[in-house]
């Protein structure tokens, strides 16, 4: 109690400017206090030491990203079962778009933050934002929130493919590296088919998987396809074209622009009939072959898809038949003849260039024909000996 007046006293002295003289006890109290007029004195202040402190909560101790991952996921036992999948779905938003270190609603301007510390050779002073600034400064805020939030929601039209709506034929661009530093720039992917597996599950219900067919070539001969599973989209599609690089095979052209021979290629039900055609014939064939000669660098072919349109049989189709093909093609030359190709010259002029001849026999000299032909098989020497002749 003694304390307590002692300070209370002290305090009323240091307010008023005077000085106590002696006080008689009486008890527990004091009797007289006189304030006479002295000097003012200035009573030394006891040294604190401040200590920054944080506010240490819930929302603190998460990133944004685990914020947002509480709000967004769906992590209830009804949602991992299936349910409520027609609701709809909640977006992530930025919060930190348009906001500045020291910007507040406040308007301070904070010398190194949101204003110059020095400005026209003198040191800025801490001042505030006048209130019909401040006002326009968060409208211009709010304004650009709303304008990100509809450009996220503009889809940006992507590269044509066999249809505007399809994912069918639309190029995904090249490979990604390999582990060992390999680099696929000269690579060209394509997407085949795209298509969503179910599957219902006791626990999740009926779940979704998207399966993606995509198949890869230089153009120069080397190619392949592989298929490439996710429950996204995109994801299927970069797992099926970095797969597809496991699987290349080396497709042989003649004269790096058609087929050597006319190729038969059966897969379960599907079956293609492949015709080798001269320089200028162009792509004659099922869209999805199309794509994937253009990948393999066949420029000229005629096929005919017979059977089932299948794209995954087809695809494997075409590349079990132009794996296949036999670059000597001694074996598809009728009664050991020789072959030849009627095809343009650089001048335009007509002239005839063996294309197969059996083994052991001489090349046929290159000679000016007819527009008009367009396939002679003339016999080799040895042939033309074996051929009976019967009496007329």
């Amino acid at each position: 109690m003694a304390a307590l007046g002692w300070c209370s006293s002290v305090l009323r002295i240091s307010y008023r400017g005077g000085v106590s003289v002696h006080a008689v006890r009486s008890g527990c109290q004091y009797t007289s206090l006189a304030s006479v007029p002295q000097v003012n004195y200035v009573l030394a202040s006891h040294s604190v030491t401040i200590q920054q402190t944080r506010n240490s909560s819930f929302f603190n101790k998460l990133t944004a990203d685990e914020l947002w991952k509480g709000v967004l996921a769906d992590s209830g036992a009804a949602s991992r079962k299936g349910r409520g999948k027609r609701t709809k779905k909640r977006q992530k938003k930025d919060l930190n778009r348009g906001q500045f270190l020291g910007e507040g609603k406040s308007g301070f301007l904070w010398p190194g933050l949101n204003t110059p510390i020095v400005k026209t050779t003198a040191a800025q002073a801490i001042g505030r934002r006048e209130q019909s600034q401040q006002e326009q400064l968060q409208a211009d805020i709010i304004k650009q929130r709303d304008e990100w939030d509809k450009k996220r929601n503009t889809k940006v039209k992507r590269e044509r493919g066999w249809t505007g709506s399809s994912w069918g034929g639309v190029s995904i661009g090249s490979p990604d590296p390999g582990p060992n530093g390999e680099t696929y720039e000269d690579f060209d992917c394509r997407v085949i088919q795209v298509k969503n597996v179910f599957n219902m599950t006791a626990k999740e219900g009926r779940k979704k998987t998207v399966s993606a067919l995509v198949a890869i070539g230089n153009g120069n001969g080397v190619a392949g396809f592989a298929v490439g599973k996710s429950a996204d989209r995109m994801a299927a599609f970069r797992k099926a074209k970095n797969r597809a690089t496991h699987y290349l095979h080396f497709i042989e052209r003649y004269n790096d622009h058609t087929i050597y021979h006319d190729i038969t290629s059966t897969f379960k039900r599907t079956s293609i009939r492949m015709k080798k055609q001269n320089f200028g014939y162009g792509l004659r064939c099922h869209r999805a072959i199309i794509t994937m000669c253009k990948l393999i660098g066949i420029q000229d072919m005629y096929a005919k898809v017979s059977g089932s349109v299948n794209l995954l049989n087809l695809t494997r189709a075409l590349f079990l038949g132009l794996y296949r093909q036999d670059a000597g093609v001694e074996s598809k030359i009728p009664w050991g003849g020789a072959q030849e190709n009627v095809c343009p010259g650089p001048d335009e002029e007509y002239w005839k260039e063996v294309a197969q001849s059996p083994a052991g026999t001489a090349s046929l000299p290159r000679q000016r024909c007819q527009p008009s032909l367009s396939l002679i098989s003339v016999p080799s020497p040895q042939a033309a000996r074996s051929v009976p002749h019967t009496a007329s």
